[in-house]
This record gives C-alpha cells, structure tokens and sequence, in this order.
C-alpha cells in the first residue's frame, strides 16, 4: 500500500511552545516583568503550573493577581504580557525545535496536513510561524486563544484545529508537552504524543496520560503514528 494511502484521512495537530519552538524563557521573563511592572508578587512554581493554560485563567486562577470575574483588567493585563512575550522574540531571536523540520518534513511526503493549536493568541502564533520559518509548512493553519471560548484541558482549540484541516478528530493525533494540554487531546478524541521539554515523564498521569512519550520530536517518526491509523 502506497504510503499515501496508508495514512488517508489522518491530520496532525501540534501545541506551539514546548513542541515546534521553545520560548518558554520569553515567556517566564515577560510574565516576571509584567509583575514587576504590577508590583505583584509571583513565583516560578506558578509559573510553570500556568503552562499551557490561557491568560484568562493564569492570571485571576494561578497568580491571583485579579478576581474571576475583572474580565477586562484581565484581558489588559494579558495583551501587555503578549507585548512584552513578542518584544523579547524579536530582540533574541527564535529557532524551531530538534526534530520538528524533519518530522513535518515527512508528514507532508505523506500528504498529512499540520495545524497549530494553541492556548496562546494568534498574533504570538503568527509572529512564532514567521521567525522560525515553520509557517512554510503551515500557513495560516492554525487555531489559537482568539478562536474557542473554552482553553485547554477543554478540548475546543484542538477540535478546531482539526476543523481547520477538514479532520475528523479521531484521525488525529496531538503532540503536547503540558499535563492541561494531553488531557485536551484526550478530551477530544485524539492520539496523543507528549514531549518531555516541560515536564518530566513521570509526570504524566491519570488524565494527562498520552499514547506514548519522547524526549523530543527527534524520536518521533512516522512508524509512531503507523500502528494507530491502520
């Protein structure tokens, strides 16, 4: 059976950071200066429990830093950190991941579409594609924090990337490296690879337990995802 074939119908929907780009620093930096700017308190423990989660419940949820229910306060805060995120990007600079051009390299040879799904808002997602010369295989596939109303472990921004490639959800798989982000993919129907740039393995269970778990996208190849699409 031609390779084509073999993966008929099959879509891949991928996180942004931790997966195809690492700028989890510009991001821990942004929200420490963003603090600094508040005068509020914040901790890197609550840092890395906010990732993967979108602002508007980082911030009244995990930081403390506004009520539930300050909707817009919480949205100006997160547009000024976002500002802040993409600032420190354009002045440092920005690289895809090991093994990411290369697994989506193989991908397409397949005809397997790629499409980003994201807690983070469009214009980081844009402004990341762009940088790092991923948007040559992604385009303008991709669904961020703009387009669902629920953010993950909700599984609504994955089920909308999948839309967005015209994939029925249980053709495809998610690759994810935070616990919110496994349990989305698991919520929606998918296969799911988890990434241990974040989290250690170990870390990864009951509800955030994938299909299987990699170091990084270097060890993922297209027999990964053979077994499941038969």
């Amino acid at each position: 059976m031609p390779e084509e074939a073999a993966f008929s119908g099959v879509g891949a929907v991928f996180d942004l950071d931790g997966v195809l780009i690492d700028s989890h620093d510009q991001h821990q930096r942004s929200w420490f200066l963003l603090a600094d700017e508040l005068g509020r308190p914040i901790t890197h423990a609550q840092f890395k429990e906010s990732f993967g989660m979108r602002n508007e419940r980082v911030i009244p949820h995990v930081f403390g830093w506004t009520r539930p229910d300050e909707r817009e306060r919480i949205a100006e805060l997160g547009e000024r950190k976002e500002a802040l995120y993409r600032e420190l990007l354009r002045s440092e600079g920005l690289d895809p991941l090991p093994g990411v051009i290369a697994f989506v390299q193989s991908l397409k040879a397949v005809g397997i579409p790629c499409v980003v799904g994201s807690s983070t808002s469009r214009k980081n997602i844009e402004v990341c594609l762009a940088m790092t010369g991923l948007d040559a295989w992604f385009g303008d596939r991709f669904a961020g924090a703009e387009d669902v109303s629920r953010g993950k472990p909700d599984p609504d921004v994955f089920l909308e990337a999948a839309r967005r490639i015209d994939r029925k959800p249980e053709r495809c798989f998610v690759v994810e490296d935070a616990h919110v982000g496994v349990e989305a993919g698991r919520h929606a129907g998918m296969r799911v690879i988890a990434v241990t740039t974040t989290h250690s393995a170990e870390t990864f269970t009951g509800p955030a337990t994938p299909d299987v778990i990699f170091p990084s996208l270097e060890e993922v190849s297209l027999e990964t995802i053979r077994p499941w699409f038969s």
